[in-house]
């Protein structure tokens, strides 16, 4: 296992900045989740970590060992592609012991750590099987093992779940992370799913325009976003966001926005007047007793069982609110919102960033 480093990476193609000064250190046995939006420059800098991508300025630390000129089997990492990447003539067993092969290694020994593979990833009866025999994931499985058989310090995922149906993308995050709880090496993974990012890190590194907007835990993100990108990036359904103005009113401060007055949490530091953006979480709005809260008019209600999804309207802005259980509301008809004041997030009209 080892520590990532990445010191004041830049990367340009060009005349244009795709990465623009970024670090931030991976402790040993980290699993850590770069997200971002198409274009953020995520991937890049896996490849920059991989040796796939020339640095254009700064360096890359493995294990406190600069790597920029190592070639990328020099680097000792083992990298799981979107694509599987499996060679289709070859069967999986092979597949799995090719990296082995090319090193010369010692036959007993990669006929070992393939076993062995193969019995951590549920593939030893496959061992025998073309790739197009099998599944997608029994696919992302065997590209997973290959990687695992070459036992390196580093292991880069590059969006390796987004060519998988939304049942097996859930299955498939649960093996991943089951996989690294049990080997504890060192993951670099990269996705634009947030929910992938969320329920797999130890820490997450979002990403936008070739720049670090916030790292963190995913409950950190979640609960404290730094700013308005986080805070909209973060979260399924996304943070309710409302422009508006902070007034001071018989001593307290709220925001005024579509023509209601919202509470703000305690220690939001802000002044009568200035202009604001203020969040909520769909699962922090509540309906609240008639003429007892903010009024709304329901647009949609789109029950999943568990939960009851709400869309509502609050002048001209849409909101969502997502409750447990279920209601009898239906479009058209007037529900008044409440929050915990505790739960609201408030961002400064022009920077964004987080007033507390």
């Amino acid at each position: 296992m080892a520590s990532v480093t990445f010191r004041n990476i830049k990367k340009s193609f060009g005349k244009t900045d795709i990465l623009k000064g970024l670090g931030f250190e991976i402790t040993d046995g980290e699993f850590v989740v770069l997200v971002g939006p198409s274009g953020c420059g995520k991937s890049t800098l896996l490849r920059m970590l991989a040796g796939l991508e020339d640095i254009t300025g700064g360096e890359i630390l493995i294990d406190g060992k600069v790597v920029n000129e190592l070639e990328s089997k020099d680097r000792d990492i083992a990298m799981v592609f979107q694509s599987y990447a499996l060679y289709p003539h070859m069967t999986v067993g092979e597949n799995m012991a090719f990296s082995l092969r090319l090193r010369d290694a010692d036959k007993g020994v990669t006929a070992e750590r393939v076993e062995k593979a193969a019995k951590i990833l549920n593939l030893d009866k496959l061992l025998g099987r073309y790739p197009r025999e099998l599944s997608g994931g029994q696919r992302q499985r065997v590209a997973m093992g290959r990687a695992i058989v070459r036992d390196p310090k580093v292991f880069l995922f590059d969006e390796p779940l987004s060519n998988l149906d939304a049942k097996l993308r859930v299955a498939m995050r649960a093996e991943i992370k089951a996989l690294h709880q049990r080997l504890k090496t060192t993951t670099v993974y990269v996705t634009h799913d947030q929910i992938e990012a969320m329920t797999m890190a130890d820490r997450i590194v979002v990403m936008h325009d070739g720049i670090i907007e916030q790292i963190g835990t995913p409950l950190e993100l979640f609960d404290r976003p730094g700013n308005l990108f986080v805070a909209q990036f973060i979260g399924s359904p996304s943070m309710n966001v409302l422009a508006g103005t902070a007034r001071k009113v018989e001593g307290s401060f709220w925001v005024e926005a579509q023509g209601a007055y919202w509470p703000l949490p305690d220690g939001a530091k802000v002044t009568d007047g200035q202009s604001v953006h203020y969040g909520v979480r769909p699962t922090d709005l509540v309906l609240a007793p008639a003429n007892q809260g903010i009024p709304a008019q329901v647009v949609v209600v789109e029950p999943t069982g568990a939960e009851t999804e709400l869309l509502v309207q609050v002048g001209q802005e849409k909101l969502v609110l997502v409750m447990h259980g279920r209601t009898d509301v239906g479009p058209d008809d007037t529900v008044y919102l409440a929050l915990d004041p505790a739960n609201a997030h408030v961002f400064d009209g022009a920077s964004g960033l987080r007033l507390d």
